[in-house]
């Protein structure tokens, strides 16, 4: 393997890394309420925050701040980043075939049996009747089936289709996209401009609408209104980036991105703070905030996606070009614990409840039971169900 998609590996256990403890924080914000919301009342806000523990601590508020909008839009971007190489050795219908079957199946899987063993802690913080058999039947009543993290999952899949029909019916799509990214080869500044300004277009007029804090949920799907178009920019941008060439331009370990890391980690930090100031401004009343002051979050939330992304992308490419079994392992597994980790994460947030121990030291329990449940239990999978050869499984799992 090259350097550069050693790097990529190594980011795709970082980022896994950073989901992980995401999950693992969520009860001890800050700015939660101070009982748990309602099981059986809309808007249905336990499906964000099943657990709400008293301890808080607020830096776990601007921890999750920032991975709210710098980390979904980086992971549909490392997936698009394998998707020519895939559709070029396949084709489109063993491409697509292949992906149904490696990720829609496992993803319906998880949301008909593990989304409800997980969100069965959250109904219990809040019921009168915690057996099992009232949860069914409140369970069963919601307007929609609770898809939990999986919805990434459902997004993707609506992207992989998207790539693999217009492989068929337009061949050379990708390449096109190429063009958009080669003026950028090696102008960091250039790329990021243009990502920021095409995600902006898109993501205003659709957080304008709908708000940026709205959710929809329809049967077993969930997505943020405001958001798929964004999304779908940072899958192609991954394309693109992807058809250019692993080891070209950005996306080289000795390239002026990995040089400018420095200057990309204070890009990333700056773009935080536009998007912060701004927002902090419509948090109150998103409705009834000045129009100015919507239009400037919403610009601040498309500059802060793409510094974030090209600063992960850049520390990546700088520092982590190497093999380590630990993150060979954690990221051949990444995708089964993406799958199981929400049950392990929200059952052990529930099993701290009643114990009286400061914030800092509940989230780091939390995270380190779920990493090493959920990483043993993926691993244990992967090996009673070998769908990669022991030499495939590098390659293969980045491009999944």
């Amino acid at each position: 393997m090259s350097s550069s998609s050693l790097a990529l590996v190594n980011l795709r256990a970082v980022v896994i890394l950073i989901v992980l403890a995401f999950h693992s924080v969520l009860p001890y914000l800050a700015f939660l309420p101070p009982t748990p919301y309602p099981f059986d009342q809309a808007p249905y806000l336990w499906l964000a925050f099943p657990i709400i523990d008293s301890q808080r601590w607020f830096g776990f508020d601007l921890f999750c701040a920032w991975q709210d909008v710098g980390l979904m839009s980086l992971m549909f971007f490392l997936s698009g980043l394998f998707v020519p190489s895939s559709l070029a050795g396949k084709g489109s219908r063993k491409f697509l075939s292949d992906r149904l079957l490696r990720i829609g199946l496992p993803m319906a899987l998880a949301v008909i049996f593990l989304s409800p063993l997980a969100y069965y802690a959250a109904y219990r913080t809040t019921a009168i009747d915690p057996g099992l058999g009232a949860f069914w039947q409140s369970w069963l009543v919601l307007p929609f089936w609770p898809c939990g993290p999986q919805w990434f999952l459902g997004q993707l899949i609506a992207f992989t289709i998207l790539a693999a029909v217009a492989h068929r019916f337009k061949p050379g799509w990708n390449l096109r996209l190429v063009r958009l990214v080669a003026f950028a080869d090696d102008n960091p500044v250039r790329f990021v401009a243009g990502l920021a300004t095409i995600s902006a277009v898109v993501y205003i007029p659709l957080t304008l609408a709908y708000s940026p804090f709205a959710w929809v949920n329809i049967g077993p799907m969930a997505f943020q209104p405001s958001r798929p178009l964004h999304y779908l920019v940072y899958f192609l941008a991954g394309v693109a980036l992807g058809a250019h060439g692993l080891d070209r331009g950005l996306l080289r370990c000795d390239g002026i991105l990995a040089r400018r890391w420095v200057a990309c980690l204070a890009a990333a930090f700056a773009g935080f703070l536009l998007w912060a100031a701004a927002t902090s401004a419509t948090l109150p009343d998103w409705d009834n905030a000045p129009v100015v002051a919507k239009l400037a979050a919403g610009a601040g939330f498309a500059v802060a996606c793409a510094t974030s992304c090209l600063c992960s992308l850049a520390i990546c490419l700088r520092f982590s070009h190497w093999r380590a079994w630990a993150f060979d392992s954690l990221s051949s597994n990444a995708y089964r614990i993406y799958l199981i980790h929400y049950v392990f994460a929200v059952w052990l947030q529930y099993a701290l409840l009643g114990i009286g121990l400061f914030a800092i030291g509940k989230a780091v329990i939390v995270f380190c039971g779920t990493l090493i449940a959920s990483w043993s239990s993926a691993a244990a999978i992967g090996g009673a169900l070998p769908v990669l050869r022991p030499r495939q499984t590098i390659r293969e799992a980045r491009g999944a």
